[in-house]
């Protein structure tokens, strides 16, 4: 299917590792011009590089902070000025600690809020600032990258994910009638660089070993393997193009059947 993305230009947050990566490739593929932002220079520029090489569109990497307004501000306005618009934005930054695991009892609050102002406020503050640039334009995409732990309780900052779905449908309502959509996506199980580490750290908890945690998860997924960061991406690219212009304010799971709870 010809997404007809070609020529339009995207912002992907946390766009140089695992599913942003994947993502910002992905959108490339189609066409489309990709700023990625994220905290390291250095992980940027070799992302960068290599997605120009593979697809020929351009790639530009520029170090940006989502839990600092202004940083994000000057992101969205080096982005303008390099490739002239934005019609995509493709929230997927995360805090550096990761998802609070904790009982409630060994829970730290302070990692809690940088992953809600990272996952949460942060995606808002990208919202924000796109969305004039998008306004002007006629038309908008932005998606948002969430999680499966909010559709469900073994992780205390899964009220991240459900509150980025709360934003999702407040801001497709606001944004709808300006031509711009709004929907998130739920990754399930995704090999990604840091998928091995959950799977040592789940280990450890269980008393069993990495092997045995993956064993685990593949066997408890109807689809019996674990997800591509690509299958991700393609979903993205999706519902970042005109085709998709419908739909908003969803919430998609992609997980290979893992989540067996019905949402309506």
């Amino acid at each position: 299917m010809d997404l007809e993305l070609t020529g339009r230009v995207a912002v992907v947050t946390g766009g140089s590792l695992g599913i942003g990566r994947a993502v910002a490739r992905e959108l490339a593929r189609e066409g489309v011009n990709v700023v990625i932002t994220a905290r390291r220079q250095a992980a940027l520029e070799h992302t960068a590089k290599e997605i120009e090489a593979e697809t020929g569109s351009r790639v530009v990497p520029l170090v940006s902070d989502t839990t600092d307004t202004d940083s994000v501000r000057a992101m969205v306005a080096s982005a303008v000025a390099e490739l002239g618009r934005v019609d995509i934005l493709v929230n997927g930054a995360a805090a550096p600690s990761g998802l609070v695991r904790n009982s409630v009892e060994e829970a730290d609050p302070e990692l809690l809020l940088a992953d809600i102002d990272t996952k949460v406020v942060g995606y808002f503050r990208c919202a924000q600032a796109v969305a004039p640039h998008m306004k002007a334009n006629g038309y908008g995409r932005i998606v948002n990258i969430g999680g499966l732990t909010g559709r469900s309780s073994h992780a205390l900052s899964g009220m991240r994910n459900l509150a980025v779905v709360h934003m999702t449908k407040a801001l497709s309502d606001q944004l709808g009638p300006s031509g711009i959509t709004v929907n998130t996506v739920h990754p399930g199980v995704v090999e990604t660089e840091h998928i091995h580490e959950l799977y040592e750290k789940e280990a450890a908890k269980r008393g069993i070993t990495a092997a045995e945690v993956e064993a685990d998860f593949v066997a408890r997924t109807p689809i019996r393997r674990v997800l591509t960061a690509r299958e991700i991406a393609e979903a993205v690219a999706f519902l970042a193009s005109p085709r998709a212009a419908a739909i908003t304010g969803e919430s998609l799971g992609i997980d290979g059947g893992l989540t067996r709870g019905v949402f309506l």
